[in-house]
This record gives structure tokens, sequence and C-alpha cells, in this order.
């Protein structure tokens, strides 16, 4: 049985178009949630997207993929999203009509998030599109992020602490600082409808330039996220504080990006059995590269061995069962997806956990103790159950 298993799930050659082709039409079934971001060039859209998910600026830039001739998807992890970031080119510039690219991103969006820049009063064409969307869309909830603060500080100064903005303690900030948010707010007046609009002033600057914390404002905006939209993005897309090692908590998205995504085939029928084996590898290989080791077929044979054959005979075993009652017709085709997908998810979760304990052991020189191992991996996958998988809301639909 541990022969036939290995062999059949860990060792056999990836077919790599059949599994991005499954890939994309798991994330069909199962969309990730989509952050429409607008604002003038230059207004902090990609800081904040790095701020969200802790991806570099070089990372960001080179992970757009065009959508329309102006628009562009990111998304995070790249391979296995949580969660899909759509930009547009900055509104206002000359000789460019955002009608084409607007009515693109009402199709696809979930939430909409205007970044404007506090110290620029001139945001006329952001909020021409804010209200024309909610003209259409009454019921959205908005999230207007007002970016770049520091340049409206005294010389000198640093952020106001405690946090004060949405608070009475706004009243006794500085007129150069509050005056421009003001106005902003001001200008952009009552929307119709009944959805929300929430204003977070922000700050997400350099460590070069000096300002403490780096990502101000970061949790609050993550509330205004959730208020809005009613996601749980911020457990998806932030690690557990209380994970101390770094490349844990770069994992720990990837991780859930990634059982999601396992999830989403796991609805296939048949494409579970052969194909979500396939995606638990690349993720291995993922993160064994976040630990900046190489994951190789000695690896896997080791990682697996110390796991033992009764965990991995319980894996085939179980896969194989789903995979049957899936085929049973009607009672199967629901019920047997929903237990494929859940158990892909979950299983895709407590392997990703327990790898990076093996990795991080392995790449100290640590001694690989097997009964470590399994009980991560015994413990992840008991407690895979309160995955806080990012669902989309129910978008309006006119």
């Amino acid at each position: 049985m541990w022969r036939k298993v290995r062999k059949k799930w860990f060792e056999s050659p990836v077919d790599d178009a059949a599994l991005a082709e499954a890939v994309a039409e798991a994330q069909r079934r199962q969309p990730p949630p989509v952050l429409w971001l607008l604002g003038k060039t230059q207004a902090g859209k990609t800081a904040t997207i790095n701020a969200l998910t802790g991806s570099s600026k070089a990372e960001i830039g080179n992970g757009f993929a065009p959508c329309t001739r102006r628009s562009q998807f990111y998304d995070f992890p790249p391979e296995a999203p949580l969660v899909r970031f759509l930009d547009t080119r900055g509104l206002g510039e000359l000789s460019y009509d955002p009608s084409e690219d607007i009515q693109y991103c009402e199709s696809q969006a979930h939430l909409v998030m205007a970044v404007i820049k506090a110290a620029d009063p001139n945001q006329d064409a952001v909020f021409d599109v804010l209200r024309e969307v909610r003209r259409r869309h009454p019921d959205w909830p908005l999230v207007v992020v007002q970016t770049g603060l520091h340049e409206l500080y005294a010389a000198g100064s640093e952020h106001p602490q405690p946090y004060p903005f949405g608070t009475e303690a706004e009243q006794i900030l500085p007129r150069a600082l509050m005056g421009p948010l003001t106005q902003q707010r001001q200008r952009l007046g009552e929307l119709r409808g009944r959805g929300r609009v929430l204003w977070v002033p922000v700050d997400f600057t350099l460590a070069e330039d000096g300002f403490e914390p780096q990502f101000y404002g970061l949790d609050e905006l993550w509330e205004a996220i959730d208020t809005a939209s009613g996601w749980a993005l911020e457990a998806c897309l932030r690690a557990d504080p209380h994970i101390r090692d770094q490349y844990a908590r770069a994992a720990h998205p990837y991780i859930l990006g990634y059982s999601a995504t396992a999830a989403g085939l796991g609805a296939i029928p048949l494409a579970d059995m052969a194909l979500v084996p396939a995606l638990q590898l690349k993720l291995l290989h993922r993160l064994a590269r976040l630990y900046r080791l190489e994951w190789t077929r000695r690896n896997s044979s080791e990682f697996f061995g110390l796991l033992g054959v009764g965990v991995l005979a319980g894996y085939g075993i179980h896969w194989a069962g789903r995979g049957l009652v899936k085929l049973i017709p009607v009672w199967g085709q629901s019920v047997g997806a929903v237990w494929s997908a859940s158990g892909s998810a979950a299983i895709t979760y407590a392997l990703g956990k327990t790898a990076c304990e093996y990795l991080a052991r392995k790449g100290q020189g640590l001694t690989l103790d097997r009964a470590s191992l399994r009980s991560v991996y015994k413990r992840e996958l008991s407690s895979a159950g309160a995955l806080p998988m990012a669902k989309p809301s129910e978008k309006e639909s006119q």
C-alpha cells in the first residue's frame, strides 16, 4: 500500500497543463473575492496592496496580469489566490477614457476601494466614478483610503497615537492634517443608496522614511474591509501573530490559498483523484522556496516516510473513498462533492503546516523527529475544519 500510494500520489509526473486547466476551472467555480482599486497615478495603490499582502513592490509589479487593455489583476498568492486585486489605470490622465475599464471592473468586483492621496485636493475624477458606481449599485459598500498622511505633518512630527481617526480625538488634531481630510469627505458628499462609505486615513511608508509604525492604519483598514465585505480576509492574509517564525508567517497565506484551490478541485468529479495530489506537491515546492531550500524526490521520500505508512495509507484509502462516493448518482454528486472538497482542503492544509515544521528543522540542521511531525499533521488536520477560507459576498445584480 505504501509503495502504491507513494508512486501514484507523489512520484508520478505532474501534467502542468492539465493541472493549470483544472485549477482555472476550480477558481471559476469558487472564485476568490475581487477588490477593485481605483485612484489617480501615484495615489498609493501598489503600496496598499503591499501592506495588505506583505508582498514586495517588485513582486507586485511583476505579478500583475492584464485583463483589459488598461486594467490588470494581481493575484495573492499568485498560484492559488485567496484574493484578487483589480487595478485600473490612473484616473484623470489626459487622453484616457476609463468608461470601458469601469464597465469591466464593475462586472468583476466584490468590493470597491478608492485610494486617494490625502494632500491632493483634486479628486474629482475619482469621486465622479464613485458616484456613478453607487448610482448603478446603491447597496455596494465603499472603502476610501486616504494615503500619505505624513505629507501633512509638521516638520519633525510623528504619527498621532493612538490612532485617532474616526474617534472624538480627531477634534484635537492639527488643522493642517484634518483640514484636507475633511475637505475630501465633504467634496464627495452623500452618496445614494444604503451601502456604507468607510473612510480610512493611512500612511504606508518605507523603512528608511523613519516613521513608526511603517504601516500606520493597517489594522483599521483591515477592519473596514471586513466590515464592508463580511469576508475573513485578514485571518487568511495575515498569519497568526503568535507565529514567531518569519518563514511560517510567509507560508501561511500560501497554505491557505492552495487549500482553497484544493477544495475547488475536490468538488470536480474525478479531478481530485489525480490532480489534488499534484497541487499539493506544487505547494511543497513553493514552501521549500520560501524556506530557501529545494524540494527534491529525496525530500518527498523522507518527508512522507517520517509521516508514516499509516498516515499515507489512510490518506490514499480516504481519497479513493471520496472519489467513489462522488460517482454515486444524485446523492454522490452533492454530498460526495462537499465531502471531497472539505477533505481536499483539510489534507492540503495539514500537509502544508507539517511541511513547514519539516523544512524549518531541516534548514537549521536539527534532528527530524518522526513523532513530532506526525503530531503536527494530526493536530493541523483536526483543526482544518475551522479554516478561515475567504468567500466572496453575493454581489448586487441589476
